[in-house]
């Protein structure tokens, strides 16, 4: 086996990281001696320099090395085709009722800074660090013997580049990957847009809370922060009337879209707008969520079933008080609105938010709304999106389901 050329030393708590707490993640801090290379993948060594394993480096960042393993391998096709392989078997075992899923969820698979979500005969790829950047080729070609897919798009267009020094952007890395893709999700089918919308192009993290979501509804529901109405269409299945309410007026019109692909009915405040041939109907409100809520409230409003799936509220930890706040305001207006027996499934994608604080704040809510509310469940990301234990940044997606109490 061909011994890398590039070699680092690091300290004991660096090398305790990855051997004791399978903490892939060694800091710039750590990093006693750099290797004298470019990004890559380089064998990483202890003080007294006892191999740790082999890790993506990354000389711009402040996470300098990513772990890959822990022995001496090469970290060739073969182990980009062996560590994929793996995943998508996984995924296999899952069987998702999805054509569009994660394939690949970076730490999670044991691959980290790589992210691949499947649509259909597509792949969306994002490559995150300047040490995987380095293996782009071996992971495409691997990418390409294991799915047989017809096309893959790199989704680099995102903020954490700028951190490894790498440029942001979106290139087609083989074959051809249309504008818009059909999602078929459960009962629900949805267009994602792989080259410009959010994420890689859909927000496939939610699947399993969205068909949750299908299954409670009923009566009048309100899906808030809808986007392209992926939650309403769920809900549209139980429910009789499902109102969305988004600040984009480009994101509702992709919602109607939607709904009219799912033979929904469309409503609006003159009456019915389009007839369909199944569930509920729906409206849609072009509106800040914040004022929507609070004008609900004081119209005395009543609603059976509600959704609120926010955008990051917090993106760095210092902003989490605030964000706290502002879940704190939306899930009290919302818990005010429900009928008595009515259910609220609430999330939030903040990373930075913990479980136990996502949850005191929903209890504070709760307290201050007046409305005692009894926890169903926790919920969070879906289970192609794995979280592993000792590692808490791969859970970043929080949510319940309360029901006001009768």
């Amino acid at each position: 086996m061909a011994k890398p050329t590039a070699t680092c030393r690091v300290n004991r708590r660096g090398a305790a990281r990855w051997r004791e707490r399978l903490h892939p993640w060694i800091y710039r801090s750590d990093v006693i001696e750099p290797p004298r290379a470019d990004a890559g993948d380089v064998l990483v060594l202890d003080e007294r320099g006892a191999p740790v394993g082999m890790a993506l480096w990354s000389p711009s960042s402040t996470i300098s090395l990513r772990m890959l393993t822990q022995d001496e391998r090469a970290i060739d096709e073969a182990f980009w085709r062996e560590r994929i392989g793996a995943a998508l078997t996984y995924r296999a075992r899952l069987a998702p009722r999805a054509n569009a899923y994660r394939l690949v969820h970076g730490e999670g698979d044991g691959l980290p800074s790589l992210v691949v979500d499947r649509y259909d005969e597509w792949l969306v790829v994002q490559l995150l660090s300047a040490g995987l950047e380095a293996h782009r080729a071996a992971v495409v070609a691997a990418l390409r013997a294991l799915t047989g897919v017809r096309g893959i798009l790199a989704r680099n267009d995102v903020s954490v580049r700028d951190h490894e020094r790498l440029p942001r952007s979106v290139e087609l890395l083989y074959g051809s990957v249309p504008e818009e893709v059909e999602v078929r999700e459960n009962d629900v089918a949805y267009l994602a847009a792989p080259w410009t919308g959010q994420k890689t192009g859909a927000f496939l993290d939610q699947r399993e809370n969205r068909a949750r979501a299908g299954e409670l509804a009923r009566g009048r529901a309100l899906d808030c922060f809808s986007y392209h109405g992926s939650f309403a269409l769920h809900l549209a299945t139980g429910a009789d009337e499902v109102t969305a309410v988004d600040s984009s007026a480009d994101a509702l019109e992709r919602a109607r879209e939607n709904a009219t692909r799912n033979g929904v009915a469309i409503a609006n405040d003159e009456g019915v707008e389009s007839r369909g041939t199944r569930g509920g109907r729906m409206r849609f409100v072009e509106a800040n969520v914040f004022d929507f809520l609070r004008a609900q409230e004081a119209a005395g409003a009543v609603y059976d079933t509600i959704v609120l799936d926010p955008p990051a509220f917090a993106k760095r930890k210092d902003a989490v008080e605030r964000a706290l706040r502002g879940y704190k305001e939306i899930n009290l207006r919302a818990m005010r609105l429900l009928s008595p027996g009515g259910y609220l499934l609430t999330f939030t994608c903040s990373h930075h938010v913990s479980e136990p604080a996502f949850r005191a704040m929903l209890d504070d809510a709760a307290a201050d709304a007046g409305r005692p509310m009894r926890w169903i469940e926790s919920r969070g990301q879906a289970a192609d999106h794995p979280v592993i234990l000792q590692i808490p940044e791969s859970s970043y997606l929080k949510g319940a389901v309360l029901q006001a109490v009768e």
